[in-house]
């Protein structure tokens, strides 16, 4: 596979993997844990050395997983995972990105993921209460002492991401980012083009809309983060079903599948850009990689980044508590 460099020197696949997922969020967990550690391995054998995780996914669960599948190949991947969340009596309760904290997460992440070195630390959520120099300052000082190799910020506004940088430097921001969300372009984009920071769009396959598998007749279970979410409700799912018609002309005349016309789309925005969908198959991380190999023309480009303000994107892409979690 192609790779592709966040921030200064950071290398890794044009397509990564967010392992979120396999723990959480999208209805009954594998059973399995085996099963989801061939998938892991599996994506190294394919091409991918880009894996996102973070300590309240499950919580802690998932970087012992992504920690153990990983460890054979240690030296061959790039592992972010994230900080910024109190979490007690195993659920998220609010933000924490007190120094203090920032250094026990590390310490504790590192043992879970059974590395020496954090890749890649993102803030999970910038937190109102710490000035965002003081949380820079705290991982420039993880830097210094070898246990973090790279900054990061997911969710953050231009200005905190200026802030951030010139205390120490940002490598990269991650934030939802697809064919139908597209609030990163105003600011946030052109700010990490001219301080040279990579982007890692998550969702960006819209948590599954946008592969053509979901529509109004879908149903999810009850644990599925998408039955708290505005734009997955029945009318929503409706009214957005002329967006992925669309998307899925343009990939049937390409003989491609929906997914990899979204993903090879977002490759084209900007050559910093990795996009990091998750999976529990094998068979989709093989699909996803195919979008690095896609070719989009001039007038594709331009047809499919006029395609949501012409269509239209009906519902918010969180609820209202996870919006007021996003940095304006």
């Amino acid at each position: 596979m192609h790779t592709r460099t966040l921030g200064r020197d950071l290398r890794v696949s044009a397509i990564g993997l967010g392992a979120m997922g396999m723990s959480q969020s999208y209805g009954p967990n594998p059973g399995d844990r085996t099963d989801m550690i061939a998938v892991l391995r599996g994506a190294v054998d394919r091409g991918v050395t880009f894996f996102d995780t973070a300590e309240v996914y499950g919580p802690y669960v998932n970087e012992e997983l992504v920690g153990e599948a990983l460890a054979p190949v240690r030296e061959q991947v790039v592992i972010a995972t994230k900080f910024g969340f109190r979490i007690e009596n195993g659920a998220s309760v609010g933000l924490n990105s007190r120094p203090e904290q920032i250094r026990a997460v590390a310490t504790a992440s590192l043992e879970r993921l059974g590395v020496e070195t954090i890749d890649l630390f993102y803030q999970h959520r910038v937190d109102p209460q710490v000035p965002i120099e003081e949380v820079a300052g705290a991982v420039g000082d993880l830097v210094q002492e070898g246990k973090v190799r790279c900054f990061g910020l997911s969710e953050a506004g231009a200005e905190t991401i200026r802030r951030a940088h010139s205390v120490h430097p940002v490598a990269a921001v991650q934030s939802e980012y697809s064919l139908w969300t597209r609030d990163p372009e105003p600011e946030v984009l052109p700010t990490c083009a001219a301080l040279g920071i990579g982007f890692v769009p998550f969702s960006p396959l819209g948590k599954g809309f946008l592969t053509g598998a979901v529509d109004a007749s879908t149903s999810f279970a009850a644990d599925d983060v998408r039955t708290t979410i505005p734009r997955f409700t029945e009318g929503n799912r409706a009214a957005n079903q002329v967006l992925i018609e669309h998307i899925a002309t343009l990939a049937q005349a390409k003989d491609a599948t929906p997914g990899q016309v979204a993903l090879a789309w977002l490759l084209a925005q900007h050559p910093s850009i990795v996009p990091i969908p998750g999976t529990r198959r094998i068979t989709r991380i093989e699909e996803n990689i195919g979008a690095a190999q896609l070719p989009l023309s001039a007038d594709d480009l331009a047809d499919l980044n006029e395609l949501a303000g012409r269509v239209g994107v009906e519902g918010d892409r969180y609820n209202e508590y996870h919006m007021s979690l996003v940095d304006k």
